[in-house]
């Protein structure tokens, strides 16, 4: 005769906070590294009345920094920490634009460089094939209001 044993019964149940605990963990460390990931050069951008550019373009774009001393710097998915010269600014843009040819070029450069270095560094955009080249500015600061 088969014996029925009366102990502990199989649970049909999963138990979800080890999973909690984990995802918990996972949003803390993603919190923690979002700021670090963000890539740029400090600059002091000029202040515009135009409009923000549309969401819907999802290409990267690839953005040329000029920072206060007059360093130039590229970002095209690299590093845009290190300076570079303007044959490598250029190859870099040039290589970017020959495999997507609409892909947007943008401008970052600083309140304070003198407007000879910003067209130099759009000449050579230019060469590299970039068709349009747009500058990033911050918005103006809201105009106040009556009364206040």
């Amino acid at each position: 005769m088969a014996q029925v044993s009366r102990g502990r019964r199989l649970m049909g149940e999963i138990n979800v906070v080890p999973y909690i605990d984990v995802m918990l963990v996972l949003l803390i460390i993603f919190m923690i590294t979002a700021p670090l990931l963000t890539q740029g050069v400090k600059v002091t951008l000029p202040k515009a009345g135009s409009a923000a550019l549309s969401a819907r373009n999802t290409k990267h774009p690839i953005i040329l920094y000029v920072d206060r001393q007059g360093h130039l710097y590229i970002n095209v998915g690299g590093d845009a920490q290190v300076a570079a010269d303007p044959d490598a600014i250029e190859a870099r843009a040039s290589a970017a634009l020959t495999a997507d040819p609409r892909r947007p070029v943008l401008v970052k450069a600083d309140t304070a460089v003198a407007y000879g270095v910003v067209v130099h560094a759009m000449v050579l955009l230019q060469r590299a094939g970039a068709s349009k080249v747009g500058f990033v500015t911050d918005p103006l600061p809201p105009p106040p209001r009556a009364g206040s």
